[in-house]
């Protein structure tokens, strides 16, 4: 039996910022799923399952959020599944949301991914200590730099790609209301001379700590002709996972996450992505990995990523935009990180992104991934649905 097609009919998420004092972690994930539902024009009671995602639970020391948050999510007496991937957690979150209404066993299913950084501290959570290892020195940034380092000298690449990377994120997330940073006053310039943290990785080519949310309805065939507004449908999805450390593992482009891309690209008919593929919303936490994400999502030949970045052609206005919404260089609530690439794509589709709306976008791209470039999650929407 053919899988049921999914359509996304809602999408909301909060305000994000270094902190939401404003506001409970119920109250957070509260404003971004009300929002999320508004959009889809529905009320709770349409809500048949509830699929909630998050990073660890000592980033905030409450365990289990997702049993005091069902009274916030509508969710009492519904089906609730929680999900964790790590840092791709909001879009493995999504995924699974996806196949409830995929596999007929849900007509509309709410997803919400979320976290509140600001009442622990992440960067030391990710700082533990290994056996029989080096420190890996300050969170995840003393564990990529390395790999950053390894891309430039597989590469070629010149020392300034990270930097146009930043400056062009951070101009991004200017036009979108809801991203965390807004720095006026960014230039070239600036990133440049920012402080280094982890060689090659400057200050201001790192991702901030957020509190924030993401929400998304998730829906059938009956429930998308109900929309009140045309849907973004689900063309694509995967998810992949590898170890951590293994004999040969390729950290510059890991093999899950090549095979997760293939697995979405067959699934949605994609020969040539980067003919094919109108816009990408991927997870750059360090500058870099834009470029590096490119070759291992095949958008470029291996070693060529960093010279679309160079070209501009991953701009705003370029022939590929990638990061349209500021990516998570900045807004980073971890746990919402990869459902708001995937809300963004969802977004971008159905031409309600705002000022940083790619024009004529058909078919977008969402990316997350985490651990240590062990997990990856990636949905493709598009505007259509997909053929029977």
């Amino acid at each position: 039996m053919s899988k049921e097609p999914v359509a996304v009919v809602g999408i909301g998420q909060s305000k994000h910022a270094a902190a939401r004092r404003d506001v409970s972690l119920a109250g957070l994930v509260r404003e971004a799923a009300q929002r999320a539902v508004d959009d889809a024009e529905l009320g709770w009671a349409d809500i048949d399952a509830v699929v909630i995602g998050k990073a660890p639970d000592f980033f905030e020391g409450v365990m289990m959020p997702e049993l005091y948050l069902a009274d916030a999510l509508g969710a009492v007496g519904k089906p609730v599944l929680r999900v964790h991937t790590a840092g791709s957690v909001g879009g493995s979150t999504a995924l699974v949301a996806a196949n409830l209404v995929a596999a007929r066993l849900h007509g509309t299913v709410l997803t919400v991914a979320f976290e509140k950084q600001s009442e622990s501290n992440a960067m030391w959570g990710l700082s533990l200590p290994i056996p029989f290892q080096q420190p890996l020195l300050a969170g995840a940034g003393g564990f990529f730099a390395p790999h950053v380092r390894a891309y430039m000298r597989r590469s070629g690449a010149p020392d300034t790609v990270g930097a146009l990377v930043a400056h062009k994120d951070r101009r991004n997330a200017l036009k979108n209301p809801y991203a965390h940073l807004h720095e006026h006053d960014i230039t070239l310039e600036k990133v440049m001379a920012a402080p280094m943290l982890w060689d090659p990785v400057r200050y201001s080519e790192t991702c901030p700590s957020s509190d924030g949310a993401c929400a998304m309805v998730l829906t059938d065939r009956a429930g998308a002709a109900r929309a009140p507004r045309p849907p973004a449908w689900l063309l694509g999805g995967a998810m992949r996972s590898e170890p951590t450390l293994f004999a040969g593992k390729d950290f510059v482009s890991p093999r899950a996450g090549r095979d997760c891309a293939a697995d979405v690209y067959r699934q949605a008919g994609i020969t040539d992505p980067r003919r094919d593929i109108d816009a990408v919303e991927m997870y750059v936490p360090f500058s870099w990995y834009e470029p590096m994400w490119l070759e291992n999502l095949g958008f470029a030949e291996e070693g060529e990523g960093w010279k679309l970045t160079e070209a501009g052609v991953t701009a705003l206005d370029g022939d590929l935009p990638v990061n349209m919404s500021g990516g998570v260089l900045s807004t980073n609530p971890i746990g919402a990180s990869g459902m708001l690439r995937f809300a963004e794509a969802a977004l971008q589709v159905r031409g309600q992104a705002g000022e940083h709306q790619v024009p004529g976008a058909r078919k977008v791209l969402g990316h997350a991934y985490g651990g240590g470039s062990q997990f990856f999650a990636m949905w493709l929407v598009g505007a259509e649905p997909p053929e029977r």
